[in-house]
């Protein structure tokens, strides 16, 4: 059976996609009040979400056994996307700041990178922890081409990069430096490959890029080696997204959230009536999918679970 699953909001693409959605899935809308929400993150420890709503300069937090929404921090340095280390601690990428920070279990914030090569960072957008403990992140100039996300600046390093930040030395090195605008970014679950999108068409509709790129790792774990075109938005841009432990990515989309087996095949969407700007998996399976909506958070009940699910 193809088509929209009647009053779900679920449209099934491919039959592969029954395996990974109920039948009775609805999409929840848990919160509303935001300008532009951003940079899911769930912390299993105490069942909550942290999330980002960058134009009005704060972090909000969801209480999943509450259901109560709360302002997390404020100001927030216009923080964008968050992620989790090993260790449970919140790792955030500033607009404002213009750096990569992580907030220790005692509550002090550490700058993990602000600069390269002596000139501060653009923006950093998204982020994401590898298993050996390196931090991998997007720096287009969204932060600071005008106040609405950050501060307005001009860019000291005069383009938009992928970095990688060593996990024992704290060392910064460029991993990729031929996209437009690099946005979001995850690894496979058996971090063989990044994906890592390009918005560059959110200034050049005509002829940016609007699409998920994916690159295989070196056997070093430490540098990209080729990548090839995974998926092109066919509703607007691709922002954040996630994978699944079977390796599919649910990634942000104009009209939802849109669902790629790993072979690029679009099998399904969930819409959303705002434009999707992230993901996050949550709950205690991590069977739970959390979405960042402009103004709202969302959440739908999947049959997968997200990549990096706890053993047990």
């Amino acid at each position: 059976m193809f088509g929209e699953l009647e009053g779900t909001g679920v449209s099934v693409l491919d039959p592969r996609f029954h395996r990974v959605i109920p039948g009775s899935a609805r999409v929840e809308r848990l919160w509303t009040g935001a300008r532009w929400s951003e940079g899911p993150a769930w912390f299993a420890a105490h069942n909550t979400l942290v999330w980002s709503d960058i134009p009005n300069d704060r972090m909000l937090r969801y209480d999943a056994l509450s259901g109560q929404t709360s302002v997390f921090r404020q100001p927030a340095r216009n923080s964008n996307g968050n992620t989790v280390d090993a260790q449970g601690r919140l790792v955030t990428c500033e607009h404002g700041g213009r750096q990569v920070t992580r907030t220790e279990h005692d509550g002090s914030i550490t700058v993990l990178a602000s600069h390269y090569g002596g000139k501060r960072l653009n923006s950093p957008n998204d982020a994401v922890v590898k298993s050996d403990g390196s931090i991998w992140f997007t720096d287009p100039d969204y932060g600071i081409l005008s106040d609405y996300e950050g501060d307005k600046s001009a860019s000291e390093i005069g383009a938009c990069h992928v970095y990688r930040i060593d996990g024992e030395s704290g060392e910064i090195a460029i991993v990729a430096d031929d996209f437009v605008k690099p946005n979001g970014l995850a690894f496979s679950p058996d971090e063989s490959i990044l994906y890592i999108a390009d918005t560059g068409a959110s200034h050049d509709p005509e002829h940016g890029p609007r699409h998920i790129r994916s690159f295989k790792m070196d056997r070093d774990g430490r540098s990209l080696g080729a990548s090839k075109l995974f998926a092109t938005c066919t509703a607007g841009l691709f922002d954040g997204f996630r994978l699944d432990i079977e390796g599919r990515i649910w990634t942000s989309a104009a009209d939802g959230v849109h669902i790629y087996h790993p072979d690029g095949t679009l099998i399904g969407k969930v819409a959303i009536p705002e434009i999707v700007a992230n993901v996050c998996w949550g709950g205690p399976k991590l069977n739970r999918l959390f979405i960042c909506g402009t103004t709202s958070l969302y959440a739908v009940m999947t049959h997968t679970n997200g990549a990096g699910r706890p053993a047990g």
